[in-house]
């Protein structure tokens, strides 16, 4: 009860629950809220029962005050600071230096006084142990903030009808703080900025239907009856037509064909420009927020002085034995990685193998497809599993580092927890690409698998309909299966947890119980956030040559992202701490990186595991247009034959056993090699030159692009800049003044 010097607790005395006791509270104003809740077991183990009292009275010697309610099973302690502390905060940082504590009008905001609260909760000690070790010991079961005056956000912004609605981004922070305003604020501008980039993606595409029957090597690929393809590994032991394969072949074309080059080089001048013009966009914000000058640095002392008055400063340290130490254990669990995406390629072989000797027709004949479709499952599984890895490891590689604050902390986890994740969302994509197909010698002569299995090989059509398929899946199951676990996980947790019971007849008890039926929320939960879209920014950049579609589900996916994290935070979880930020902080620098690695990578694959340079090296150099074009004839045309490789059917060790052998003297393979010897020929090492000399000259391109981009576009506004400046100069001119009558004043007075 409120304004009351003390009240009673009434608990049964039996087995281990508390007894009656007496607990003093300070007298507090009704008007005040409570910013925080701490819940306690009735029934908790009488050690407890000292350790929780006496954190609640360390509390009380802090300025804190608390007070308790009984429900049937649940102990909930209300908890809010004393003004003087709010008073104390405004003299470090708040207040002017020429102004008193005592002439603050405005009232401490939510979010501010949440966030106070929570820092000297968390570095508040009971038997030598933090209040975060308390609810691991089960001393306390829950603590969070409340949710208060979240109404408008509610109806204008958490609601699947509003989706199409623009974000209330200052109420945001006003309820939840600047760091989770800026993560929606940038999502917003990243979804808005999708749309030229899923339109030109979309447009790419569609642009391979207009050459869908017209295309010159489709038509050669369809009318190729008479071409027989070699067997391709142990699970074909037949030969194919590779007329049989025309509808792959047109399939291919829609996303490798000219327009892909393009689309790459547009892509790396979007990342570029969408990073600088977000850069802008969260200078205005700031500036909006007046938060400009603000430093973060000041703020951490301030909350540990108003925590503790003798506190003394931790200044940076760094350790070259402890950074080498963490450096040797990044390389061993990225290697981790890299050996998850062999077994990966282990699983693919074995895969093929048991298709071959399934009893359906039907996969065995498409044996090809089900490795694929099921080796993109698999690694989807795997990412999944990984990313609890990687993040256990991740917090003990940074709690080993001994970070100095909560944003050092989080700084030093977000770079080691992005690059095991990218670790292990890109490399069997990067092994598809790169590696797939390329290293398996040729018809006769096979690299094997233990000296057992044969490699796998690419799909008929190239290397490209693999690398196709596994983003396509990825990407989808990313954005489907996963928003709908990450909606209906908590949306049943909350139907479960809040089972009807009897409702207690004090409206504030009954508003805490409803706090506390909500999700719990952790310290992670916006990196989380973070951590999926950083994901789905790699997916939408890297590797996009290859699917030119992923602007697209990525924009369709973030309309449905943005009030999913909003119903979540909202209606479903408890209230996060409000954070105070003036930028998105690491994940910036995390951009920057994936926007050079998507250059080389789209670099690499159009230069290598695209059909583009073969195709160009061939129509300048060895086609029927090498000495002109002839309007007449197609430069393409006898492309399909001059990039297949022949093998003579004799030189198999075991052609008895291949099906229909007696009457084929000769199959094709997909390679630059010798009918003669079956080693690489004249072809192979030019096209490798190109390929090279390509590769660099479009990093090269792109980059400058990047940077000229950059250079172009500033990033803070002139108007932001002179705001700035006029604010400097208005408090020199001030000072200035101020100095000028104190000059003065003597001699007037001596007059």
């Amino acid at each position: 009860m409120q304004g009351e010097d003390s009240f009673q607790i009434l608990v049964q005395p039996e087995n281990d629950s508390l007894p009656l006791m007496e607990i003093n509270t300070s007298k507090t104003e009704a008007s005040e809220p409570w910013d925080y809740v701490l819940v306690v077991n009735r029934h908790t183990k009488r050690e407890h029962r000292n350790i929780y009292l006496q954190f609640l009275e360390n509390l009380k010697g802090k300025g804190f005050q608390y007070e308790v309610k009984n429900d049937q099973k649940k102990i909930f302690c209300g908890i809010r600071a004393e003004s003087r502390i709010f008073d104390l905060y405004c003299t470090l940082l708040l207040e002017p230096e020429d102004q008193a504590p005592t002439q603050r009008l405005t009232p401490i905001p939510p979010t501010t006084r949440i966030r106070i609260v929570n820092f000297v909760l968390k570095n508040t000690t009971a038997a030598g142990d933090t209040l975060g070790d308390l609810v691991k010991k089960g001393v306390f079961e829950a603590k969070f903030p409340l949710h208060k005056g979240g109404g408008d956000l509610k109806t204008t912004w958490a609601r699947w009808r509003n989706m199409f609605q623009k974000q209330p981004i200052d109420d945001i922070r006003c309820y939840f703080g600047e760091k989770v305003a800026l993560y929606f604020a940038w999502l917003g501008w990243y979804t808005y900025m999708l749309v030229p980039a899923a339109l030109f993606g979309l447009i790419t595409f569609l642009s391979g239907f207009s050459l869908f029957n017209a295309s010159q090597i489709s038509k050669e690929i369809c009318e190729a009856h008479d071409i027989f393809m070699c067997p391709r590994g142990d699970h074909s032991r037949r030969y194919q037509r590779l007329s049989d394969t025309c509808t792959f072949a047109k399939l291919t074309h829609l996303f490798d064909n000219e327009g892909t080059v393009v689309f790459a080089i547009f892509m790396a001048l979007w990342a570029t420009v969408f990073l600088e013009i977000w850069k802008r966009q969260r200078a205005k914000v700031v500036l909006h927020w007046d938060l400009y000058g603000w430093d973060e640095d000041q703020e951490e002392m301030a909350l540990q002085l108003i925590n503790d008055p003798h506190y003394k400063l931790q200044q940076h340290e760094h350790s070259y034995l402890r950074s080498t130490i963490i450096l040797i254990l990044s390389l061993f669990m990225i290697c981790f990685m890299i050996g998850m995406a062999h077994i990966l390629v282990v699983y693919r072989v074995l895969a093929a193998a048991l298709f071959s000797s399934s009893a359906l027709p039907f996969l065995e004949e498409q044996v090809t497809t089900a490795v694929v479709v099921t080796g993109a499952l698999v690694h989807y599984v795997t990412i999944s599993i990984m990313t609890m890895a990687n993040k256990r490891v991740a917090l003990k590689l940074c709690d080993f580092e001994k970070p100095r604050t909560l944003s050092e902390q989080e700084s030093k986890f977000t770079i080691k927890f992005f690059t095991l994740q990218f670790f292990a969302h890109f490399s069997s994509l990067i092994y598809i690409a790169f590696i797939l197909g390329r290293i398996n010698g040729h018809p006769g002569k096979s690299v094997r698998l233990a000296g057992l299995w044969k490699l796998e090989e690419c799909h008929l059509s190239g290397c490209m309909m693999d690398l196709f398929l596994q983003m396509a899946i990825i990407m989808g199951l990313k954005q489907t299966l996963s928003n709908c676990i990450e909606y209906l996980k908590p949306w049943l947790a909350h139907k479960c947890r809040s089972v009807p019971g009897r409702e207690s007849s004090d409206p504030e008890l009954r508003d805490w119980k409803h706090n506390y039926h909500l999700n719990p929320v952790h310290p992670f939960s916006l990196f989380d956030e973070f951590m999926e879209m950083m994901m789905q920014y790699g997916f939408t950049t890297i590797f996009v040559a290859a699917f030119p579609l992923a602007p697209l589900l990525a924009l369709f996916s973030n309309l449905v992202q943005i009030r999913l994290d909003a119903i979540k935070m909202v209606r479903l979880q408890r209230r996060l701490v409000p954070r105070k930020a003036k930028d998105i902080g690491t994940w910036l620098q995390v951009l920057k990186t994936i926007g050079v690695l998507a250059v080389i990578a789209n670099g690499m694959v159009i230069a290598f595991t695209s059909e583009f340079i073969p195709r160009v090296v061939y129509k300048y150099r060895y086609g029927p247009c090498r000495e002109g074009a002839h309007p007449e004839v197609d430069c393409l045309t006898g492309y399909v034959n001059h990039s297949l490789s022949v093998f003579y059917t004799k030189d198999f060790n075991d052609s008895v056993r291949i099906k229909g052998s007696e009457h084929i003297t000769e199959c094709r393979y997909r390679d630059y090699r010798n009918a003669q010897d079956y080693n690489f020929s004249e072809q192979f090492w030019v096209l490798l030159a190109i390929r090279l000399a390509f590769l660099i000259l479009f990093e090269h391109v792109a980059l400058c692009i990047k940077l000229v981009a950059a250079w172009f576009v500033p990033d803070v506004p002139q108007k932001v800049k002179n705001t700035v400046l006029k604010e400097k100069y208005q408090r020199l001119r001030d000072k200035y003044q101020r100095f000028q009558k104190m000059c003065s004043s003597p001699k007037s007075t001596t007059v």
